[in-house]
């Protein structure tokens, strides 16, 4: 009865973020998926961690779609790297039966999620580097 209200609320959420809260939203969303593919696995709810591993591993697939290389260059680059790095983790984690996998990539993106709360709490000091351009070209969708 109340899926749609929350549904919509969730779309709505999204579509009025900008950029920044954006990335953070897939951040957090990444790293609730990943916590709850570990609770899964220990509990032995082998098809719902299936379910959490895709949807942590769709979230990172939009954030590496949303790079933009042209401006973000370098840090586009090392961010395309990092996810990649990510998605093999979890992959390897999965087949191998290895939670701490997991537990590694949820650090990494723990720490992405402070560096990019830190960015958004501050103003941009270089005026250079266009830190929001390189990571969002378009929108990021939940």
């Amino acid at each position: 009865m109340y899926g749609n209200g929350i549904d919509a609320y969730k779309q709505a959420n999204v579509i009025t973020a900008d950029p920044k809260r954006l990335i953070l939203m897939c951040y957090e969303g990444a790293i609730s998926s990943l916590k709850t593919a570990r609770e899964k696995y220990i509990s032995k709810e082998y098809e719902a961690k299936a379910g959490a591993l895709q949807k942590a591993q769709s979230i990172i697939g939009e954030l590496m779609q949303a790079l933009d290389f042209e401006k973000g260059g370098k840090i586009a680059e090392n961010l395309n790297s990092l996810y990649n790095y990510m998605l093999r983790r979890i992959t390897e984690g999965d087949v191998k039966r290895d939670v701490k996998a997991f537990d590694e990539v949820i650090l990494m993106l723990e720490e992405l999620e402070s560096a990019w709360k830190e960015i958004g709490a501050k103003p941009c000091v270089a005026k250079s580097v266009d830190v929001e351009g390189a990571v969002m070209q378009s929108a990021v969708t939940i």
